[in-house]
């Protein structure tokens, strides 16, 4: 009772930064200041999610997924907003 609590306010905060994150990604100026908001999608809302998600997988195998997901997620994002800014810079 009380981990499906913790797992619906989770994915919930999960849910509220990619739609804020969205939003900025969409009022934002240029390429730039575009990246903040994107890279507030990738670490922070879809890091709660699978938070979230990890609470209410039954099976360890699933778990090991979600964790590796969010590992993949953590060294993945900050390489590419550093390729992003490259790009856009040349």
């Amino acid at each position: 009772m009380i981990v499906n609590l913790i797992s619906i306010i989770l994915i919930s905060i999960g849910i509220f930064f990619i739609l804020v994150s969205a939003v900025g990604l969409i009022r934002m100026p240029d390429v730039f200041s575009r990246m903040h908001p994107a890279g507030m999608i990738d670490s922070v809302g879809a890091g709660f999610l699978l938070l979230g998600f990890l609470l209410q997988s039954d099976d360890w195998i699933v778990a090991i997924k979600l964790i590796l997901i969010f590992v993949f997620l953590i060294f993945a994002s900050p390489v590419a907003t550093h390729a992003l800014a490259h790009a856009a810079l040349l």
